[in-house]
């Protein structure tokens, strides 16, 4: 059946299969978005940790509409060791068609229930299978909407949910098989679109964007936390947390932070004020507290301990760049590719794949614990928790 359907009209776009339905948001055919900024980005992502953390894997996928690009990559670590795949194609005429080479999305139920697999290449010795449960209902975070540094044009408009679950499956390495058990393990999740930051390399002549994904980033003091984690009270109840929390020269810029609740409550979160220390050689996070001022009045304080040394470090995902490529860049008709990292916490390594990471952190508030991620940049001194500037470029 096909599913692409040419014609010669000059200002509508071709007619698509998703044009039969009853979904239509703008005067246009699906294969148009609302607009024709190269930043537009639909993308998926998902982290797996076992609780112990001695093992992490990583998928994402994104969709470059007006790039005509389809990209992906999925990540294994154990200990200090990573091994990354990544993947890129032509951006084909059927958008529910969310695969790239080796990588599978595919949704079982709308916002329930996917499946992340990673079939098995010469690129790594890797692959998996997943599928992700959820435990508490999707959950968005605030707009992200920043301008760039002239005031004129607009850098990011994004908008995004969460969710966090439990996964189930197997995942290979080298050809050990290792069954991946609900209980062991915790898993997360995002979607995200709308104008997008650190797409792409930079048009020769047009002034640089933001310093985010910019190739001065990391210069001058800046610091990003993403975190999302669930807390469990001795009498089963739970509860989770979500923050997103970026300042530059002591200036918090974006923030969004809520605590939310089974049954789809969000409680918005005023003020973050994160209390954590980081290793000066490495930047990596070494723990704290977390402390959330809630709009309608109170404070909650969780205490972050991070479980073990393992973490899908996002750089070899093309995160912030990664040996000079760039999400969204144009690859062909196909090309799978990757490597391993014998370790992650070598700084020319690091240096490499810079410190953005997942990292496995466990969470106590009160008598309630739980797991999550956490996702930090540092660059910069920090003489208030003990880091100097040496490996702010980090």
């Amino acid at each position: 059946m096909r599913n692409f359907v040419r014609h010669e009209m000059d200002d509508i776009g071709q007619l698509i299969g998703l044009d039969e339905l009853l979904n239509h948001q703008i005067v246009d055919t699906f294969s148009s978005t609302a607009t024709a900024d190269l930043g537009w980005t639909e993308k998926i992502w998902t982290a797996l940790v076992r609780k112990d953390g001695s093992l992490s894997i990583d998928f994402g996928l994104g969709r470059y509409h007006n790039r005509g690009v389809m990209d992906g990559w999925a990540a294994v670590a154990r200990g200090v060791e990573q091994w990354t795949v990544r993947a890129s194609r032509e951006l084909r005429d059927d958008p529910t068609e969310t695969s790239v080479g080796p990588l599978t999305y595919e949704i079982i139920e709308p916002l329930h229930k996917v499946r992340y697999a990673l079939a098995k290449t010469d690129a790594q010795p890797i692959a998996f299978d997943v599928t992700f449960t959820s435990e508490m209902p999707p959950f968005f975070e605030d707009r992200h909407k920043q301008r760039e540094k002239d005031g004129f044009r607009i850098g990011s408009d994004v908008v995004r949910y969460h969710q966090i679950g439990v996964p189930s499956g197997w995942v290979e390495i080298d050809g050990e098989r290792i069954e991946i058990n609900p209980e062991e393990w915790t898993e997360y999740r995002d979607h995200s679109w709308g104008q997008r930051l650190d797409v792409g390399a930079h048009n020769a002549d047009v002034r640089p964007s933001s310093d985010f994904g910019d190739v001065k980033f990391g210069e001058g003091e800046f610091v990003l936390i993403w975190s999302p984690f669930m807390l469990t009270a001795p009498n089963g109840e739970k509860h989770a947390y979500h923050f997103y929390f970026m300042a530059k020269q002591g200036r918090i810029f974006y923030s969004s932070g809520y605590r939310n609740h089974p049954d789809g409550r969000q409680e918005k979160v005023a003020r973050v004020r994160p209390e954590l220390t980081y290793d000066d050689r490495t930047r990596r996070l070494l723990g704290g507290k977390v402390h959330f001022d809630m709009l309608q009045g109170g404070s909650h304080t969780v205490e972050v301990e991070v479980a073990g040394p393992t973490a899908v470090h996002l750089g070899p995902g093309l995160y912030l760049g990664f040996d000079g490529r760039k999400h969204g860049s144009w690859k062909g008709k196909l090309e799978v590719e990757g490597e391993k990292f014998d370790d992650t916490l070598d700084i020319p390594t690091l240096k490499r794949i810079r410190q953005l990471r997942d990292c496995p952190i466990l969470v106590r508030e009160g008598d309630a614990t739980g797991h999550g991620i956490m996702e930090t940049i540092i660059h910069g001194a920090h003489p208030d928790i003990g880091l100097t500037a040496e490996n702010s470029l980090i």
